[in-house]
């Protein structure tokens, strides 16, 4: 793999910069699961500001794969690392434009690398090798898709082309509010959209459950966070589980973990919903439960019974 320095240009390791991040396109062919071994947990690189999204939130109907921080303050190293490539205005190694704006990616050995994406374009960045925990790396800014001040940030495992969610390095920040279960629908094979909060029966069949659930730290923050679990039951029997480990890519097509690997516009859905599985109904009672887990455990359920008919 190559070892780019600042400005796009190759370190003296003497390798090309084509085989990683040699141009935006292949950093998103490339997706993620399941946490490599760490010798210790990492820091947050954000002393300041607000975790405005994280990993797995449902944007548009496509998930966010990392942490955005809303900050104007400056951006630090997770963990000691060589600086794996830098992105910014002066990097020629790509014609193509750079959706993540001005960007470094930092490699912390065994496949492991960190990503600092949408930050400011206007202060030079440190000509180094490498970086010590904690240390200085770059300031928050508004350069690529970023709306608001701030900056996005992720872990790629390259060993097993998997997007890892933050959290499950660095130790997440006190949260003290479960997760909300806004909403639960089951949409039945013909289209029909069932509220199983309203309704008292339904006709026996398979149903797609879709759930909207959000999370926050705390009850003063908005709620625009991703749980980190969501699971369905029916009378006891788990049906659906998906989980915002990780997600991997296969073929070039993101997939996410939902009792196995789902491709993610199986689950991400514009409501914004998450497709959380199918359940089979069939005549009697039928009690489905919904449960929200954030990564600190604080739980939200939602129970609701049912006749079918």
């Amino acid at each position: 793999m190559p070892r780019l320095n600042v400005r796009g240009r190759p370190a003296p390791a003497g390798r090309s910069p084509g085989g990683f991040f040699g141009g935006l396109g292949l950093l998103f062919v490339l997706a993620g699961l399941l946490l490599p071994p760490v010798a210790r947990a990492m820091d947050w690189p954000a002393e300041e500001g607000v975790m405005a999204n994280n990993f797995g939130w449902n944007r548009e109907a496509k998930p966010v794969l990392g942490t955005i921080f809303e900050t104007e303050g400056p951006v630090r190293a997770a963990e000691d690392a060589d600086i794996l490539f830098v992105h910014d205005l002066e990097d020629s190694a790509s014609a193509l434009p750079s959706p993540l704006g001005t960007w470094i990616a930092l490699d912390h050995g065994d496949g492991l690398i960190s990503i600092y994406s949408r930050l400011d374009e206007t202060e030079a960045l440190p000509v180094l090798e490498n970086v010590s925990r904690g240390r200085f790396i770059a300031r928050a800014g508004k350069s690529g898709m970023a709306g608001e001040n701030g900056f996005y940030f992720t872990f790629f495992d390259r060993k097993e082309r998997r997007w890892i969610n933050p959290a499950m390095i660095i130790a997440p920040p006190e949260d003290t509010a479960p997760p909300q279960i806004l909403a639960v629908e089951l949409r039945g094979g013909e289209g029909q959209i069932v509220n199983p909060a309203q309704a008292r029966s339904l006709r026996q069949g398979r149903y797609t459950v879709l759930v909207n659930a959000v999370d926050s730290l705390n009850a003063r923050m908005p709620a625009t966070l991703a749980p980190y679990r969501i699971l369905c039951s029916v009378n006891g029997i788990e049906t659906g589980a998906l989980s915002f480990e990780a997600f991997s890519s296969r073929d070039g097509v993101l997939m996410a973990y939902r009792n196995g690997l789902v491709p993610v516009n199986q689950i991400y859905t514009p409501a914004p919903s998450y497709e959380i599985g199918e359940l089979v109904l069939t005549r009697g009672q039928a009690v489905i439960e919904i449960i929200a887990q954030d990564i600190s455990g604080n739980t939200r359920n939602a129970v609701f019974r049912l006749q079918v008919e």
